[in-house]
């Protein structure tokens, strides 16, 4: 037989639901109000000593100040300071360069530099086709010693130098040009559109293929593809993949050149601060079945390694080289600012296959090749014939053919 319960009892009910809910409420309340006042007091702070500083320089500093610079310094000054090593923040101007190289389109003059240790100067170690620089003669292993007047000495490092060669369409930049025979020469040089490839491929040692893979770009997955498909059609029986110098910023041009690669399965994972894994991709059932090679430094890092790691683990690829760099992270998507600036952070962990990280690590190869001190002063005189860490890796993989 059913009870009614009596009006009172239910009122009372009633009345302790509504008080636990009421104290729920006002302890997520206080939680999320003391949070709000902390942060509020800890921009305060920030807002307030940034204010010291503005009036104490606006107040006493003899030189100009460039508004603009100023607002630059400090917002990159902000990235440097949240114990993230990999955020990083680029000006209008430097995010735009940015977003061409990682497109493949640039203007300017068609060269990429470094900085040379010995000399100081900047040292030519590509000529892109249709360009400018090809079409004043300018070659690989000769020197660009001075910009618009202003030594490339001076300046401060490879990517400043890089920038200095890129500006608008039809202007001119004088450049003071020292050739691989030590000819010193003056070019005025008129900025145009060119295209600069990520991939350059040749057949080495007969059979073996090389795959030079300078950076990973929007366009890198189909320009890797097609340098694996006319190799083999070349008659390529191994592929030695070099990875060296390679930064590997966009991780997705990895995943999809590494598909290309592996058999089926997981390629690599995400975990966030919480702790939580997502796969960032499947590898289809087609793979390379030619014996390959992975040759990397220590300046390989992000999406190279994800790329040597995965071929390592999925395909028993054999890593010829020295430990790489340990970036094993993901970025942010770009996050644009009003004023076209923009900035990365650090979002979250890369895993592999089987939930391991190499971040802060590295991958650690299976054949070193350590170059010696004179070998390493010599590094952009090799070429692909007698560079000792390409003999290794060629050596290595040709030696699974049989044919060493």
């Amino acid at each position: 037989m059913s009870k009614k319960i009596s009006l009172g009892v239910a009122f009372t009910i009633a009345l302790v639901a509504m008080a636990v809910t009421f104290s729920l409420t006002m302890v997520i309340s206080m939680n999320m109000f003391n949070s709000t006042v902390s942060s509020v007091k800890d921009k305060e702070r920030q807002y307030n000593k940034l204010s010291e500083i503005d009036r104490f320089v606006r107040a006493n500093e003899y030189f100009d100040i460039n508004e603009d610079t100023l607002n630059d310094t400090i917002a990159a000054g902000y990235m440097l300071g949240i114990s993230d090593k990999y955020a990083r923040y680029y000006s209008a101007r430097a995010f735009s360069e940015m977003q061409a190289v990682q497109s493949g389109n640039l203007t300017g003059i068609g060269v990429a530099v470094v900085n040379d240790p010995s000399s100081g100067y900047a040292r030519i170690i590509r000529v892109y086709d249709n360009s400018p620089a090809s079409e004043g003669g300018l070659q690989v292993r000769g020197f660009i010693t001075a910009i618009n007047g202003v030594s490339t000495r001076t300046m401060t490092d490879t990517a400043t130098i890089n920038s200095a060669l890129l500006g608008e369409e039809g202007t001119t930049t004088t450049i003071t040009y020292l050739t691989p025979d030590r000819e010193e020469q003056t070019l005025d040089l008129v900025h145009s559109n060119y295209n600069t490839p990520t991939v350059f491929y040749q057949l080495t040692a007969g059979t073996c293929g090389y795959i030079d893979i300078d950076s990973f770009g929007t366009g890198t997955a189909n320009e890797f593809r097609d340098a694996v498909d006319a190799l083999q059609e070349q008659g390529a029986t191994c592929l030695v993949f070099d990875l060296r110098d390679n930064t590997g910023e966009n991780l997705n041009a990895a995943l999809v050149a590494a598909d290309y690669c592996v058999p089926s399965g997981l390629i690599a994972q995400q975990e966030d601060k919480d702790g939580n894994v997502t796969d960032l991709r499947m590898s289809d059932e087609d793979a390379v079945a030619l014996p390959m090679v992975c040759l990397v430094n220590g300046s390989t890092a992000g999406g190279a390694e994800l790329f040597a790691n995965a071929l390592h683990k999925m395909s028993g690829v054999t890593l010829v080289g020295t430990t790489t760099a340990g970036k094993g992270v993901v970025m942010s998507d770009a996050q644009s600012f009003s004023d076209g600036s923009a900035a990365y952070i650090t979002v979250g962990l890369l895993l592999d296959n089987e939930g391991q990280t190499w971040n802060d690590t590295g991958l650690t190869p299976d054949v070193d090749a350590t170059l010696s001190t004179d070998e390493q002063s010599a590094y952009y005189d090799f070429t692909i014939e007698n560079d000792p860490q390409i003999s290794r890796a060629v050596n290595t993989v040709m030696g699974m053919t049989g044919q060493q």
